[in-house]
């Protein structure tokens, strides 16, 4: 099966009920791509599917072949740049598992919604984080919102 990641053609020998996280980590070594719960529920296995967040570890690959994947190893676009230089700005993470899947979450987040209320982040980025650097997070999706938009005049 072909898988399109990172604007790359991979070609994969795997069944097609394979979780997506699994054939990332396991088979193309793209382990920025986290592990957390296996149910979808956390969010550490967020990837970005043709723009939006998607929980790898429950999406069976042979579901997305020919489809557009963004991992956290992908070049960064100017959305995903910004959210990173915004994270180091307000120094997000702690233990960092999470801010692979938060970023992506929040990239999706922001090329549908590029002025987000501290409610709409709220309902969008869903994804755990165990060292509860929620206000900081939020934040930095704020402070990269307003340097895309400083960006585009």
């Amino acid at each position: 099966m072909k898988l399109q990641i990172n604007g790359q053609t991979r070609d994969c020998d795997v069944p097609p009920e394979m979780p997506l996280l699994w054939v990332l980590r396991d088979e193309l070594g793209l382990t920025g791509t986290k592990f957390g719960c296996g149910i979808a529920a956390c969010g550490a296995c967020t990837v970005e599917l043709n723009g939006v967040a998607t929980r790898a570890c429950v999406m069976p690959v042979g579901s997305v072949a020919g489809q557009a994947i963004r991992t956290i190893e992908g070049a960064p676009d100017r959305t995903v740049a910004a959210l990173q230089a915004a994270w180091v700005q307000h120094q997000t993470p702690q233990c960092g598992y999470c801010q692979s899947g938060m970023i992506l979450a929040a990239a999706s987040l922001l090329r549908r919604s590029p002025q987000p209320s501290d409610a709409d982040i709220d309902a969008a980025i869903t994804n755990l984080c165990r060292c509860g650097t929620y206000q900081r997070i939020r934040a930095a999706i704020h402070t990269a919102a307003q340097a895309l938009q400083g960006s585009r005049a």
